[in-house]
């Protein structure tokens, strides 16, 4: 074969890979279902996220299961938000059985502290679980409701990335103080007459939780996507990012027409801060590029995670929690054998997901709990305080390192909820505690373990170099 014919070949192909993606562009469809409970039918409804015991006594408003599907004309999947605490993978697992033409389903939790509690731990006391049956059936068939819907008002469009950053809306409520003040949204206008028909919003912080609540809400995600939707005519689907650490909104953050503070325990503080990430997110819009969001790629598998926490393990044993523990096994994602929730020693696992999406130019990570900022961009404290209890442990990989290119999202709380991913430099629940503090920060006591942010590092680090593998 001479050099013009072998040209020849590599014009054909490029210019059959340019008809087959016109052929198959982008398609994108939103939509949003009600999950709420409903209070005059249930049974008691226990609030997760502060205190046991705590019975909601109405709604101030509406929680939702909210859904992206992306196709490229060979791929399809789902993105989905849902006001929670923090959906289950078990649960997750559920949802895909049920929507078996995805490729890939995945579904994160905005982690609103006045929904119900899906995990157990906010019963009416510690040795009782807070889970209606009942409500998690609700949940799961409002996800699936919400990605069928979103498939069905598929459309053509064209796709933006951009990002904002405000440092002052956070706050880390635990030492080192570490943030990630980046906003990262991704906007898409349709294809026939360029109007946005729909938002994804990234943001990394904890809700408001006025003090003394016992109603229903979305807290600040629910204001910010409302003002998001008023101003943009488009539905908006909203992720938690790295919320790790504490991640929180300063007290004093908020003037009133007097020049006082605001008080957190007020819902007006809520609607301002729910406000100003909004604000933040038309800053990012306003600064948005276009970006190429196909082909479809998604390597995930599932990934055993060690259970050290024996909070948690002591909540197996009476029916707390009730997802299984399995016994080591060979490779990544192998299960050993089913551990008994009466048994409290020995190594044990819980079975999660680690994903990554490649979206175009797009890097996604979808991490099961809640990141601290440190993991996600490498600013460790140097040295470590000597109080911590594995000061000189290996730092893990951060994720922004693990991603392949410079446009990403993190999502957090994606697919599953197994708490705080702590950087093992900074467990600390042994004396001397670190910072001469006289008892140990929060964060460890929700918390798998120490060694739960280098097993999720690798296990991200494996799905790239899959991803990369297969292209």
């Amino acid at each position: 074969m001479g050099p013009e014919f072998a040209r020849l070949l590599v014009c054909v192909a490029a210019l059959l890979s340019a008809s087959q993606a016109t052929a198959a562009p982008l398609e994108v469809g939103f939509a949003a279902v009600d999950v709420t409970p409903d209070l005059k039918t249930s049974g008691p409804v226990y609030l997760a996220g502060q205190e046991s015991n705590r019975r909601a006594e109405g709604v101030h408003d509406p929680l939702f299961a909210r859904a992206l599907v992306l196709a490229d004309g060979q791929t399809k999947i789902a993105l989905v938000a849902v006001d929670s605490i923090g959906v289950q993978y078990p649960l997750v697992q559920q949802v895909r059985e049920r929507l078996p033409n995805f490729q890939y389903v995945l579904v994160g939790s905005t982690h609103t502290h006045e929904g119900p509690d899906v995990i157990g731990i906010w019963g009416p006391s510690p040795s009782q679980s807070g889970v209606d049956p009942k409500y998690l059936d609700q949940l799961r068939d409002g996800i699936v409701a919400a990605v069928q819907k979103a498939d069905q008002n598929l459309t053509a469009a064209h796709a933006e990335y951009g990002t904002a950053a405000d440092p002052t809306l956070l706050k880390d409520f635990r030492l080192p103080e570490v943030l990630d003040p980046v906003l990262r949204t991704v906007r898409f206008k349709r294809a026939d007459n360029g109007k946005t028909c729909g938002l994804l919003v990234q943001w990394n912080t904890h809700p408001v939780e006025p003090d003394g609540n016992k109603q229903i809400t979305r807290d600040l995600i629910g204001v910010a996507v409302d003002e998001l939707e008023k101003r943009q005519h488009a539905p908006v689907v909203y992720f938690s990012g790295p919320i790790g650490g504490l991640m929180g909104t300063p007290e004093k953050r908020f003037l009133d027409a007097d020049g006082k503070h605001i008080a957190k325990d007020v819902y007006d503080f809520m609607r301002l801060v729910g406000t100003a990430v909004a604000d933040l997110a038309e800053q990012a819009l306003a600064g948005a590029q276009p970006i190429e969001l196909t082909p479809l790629r998604v390597s995930a598998q599932p990934t055993m995670l060690p259970l050290a926490n024996q909070g948690y393990r002591q909540a197996r044993a009476v029916g707390v929690l009730t997802r299984p523990a399995f016994a080591p096994a060979s490779g990544e994602a192998d299960r050993g054998t089913v551990i008994p929730p009466s048994q409290l020693d020995g190594e044990q696992l819980v079975e999660s997901e680690v994903a990554y999406l490649r979206l175009g130019e797009l890097h996604v990570a979808a991490i099961p709990g809640e990141l601290y900022p440190e993991l996600m961009y490498g600013e460790f404290q140097e040295p470590a305080d000597p109080g911590a209890d594995f000061p000189s442990a290996a730092l893990e990989t951060p994720v922004a390192k693990i991603l392949p290119g410079p446009k990403i999202l993190a999502l957090g709380l994606a697919n599953d909820a197994v708490g705080y991913i702590v950087p093992k430099r900074q467990w600390d629940v042994a004396k001397p505690y670190a910072y001469g503090k006289k008892s140990a920060q929060y964060g460890e006591r929700n918390s798998l373990g120490p060694d739960t942010a280098a097993a999720i590092a690798a296990a991200l680090a494996a799905r790239v170099a899959e991803a990369q593998a297969s292209q």
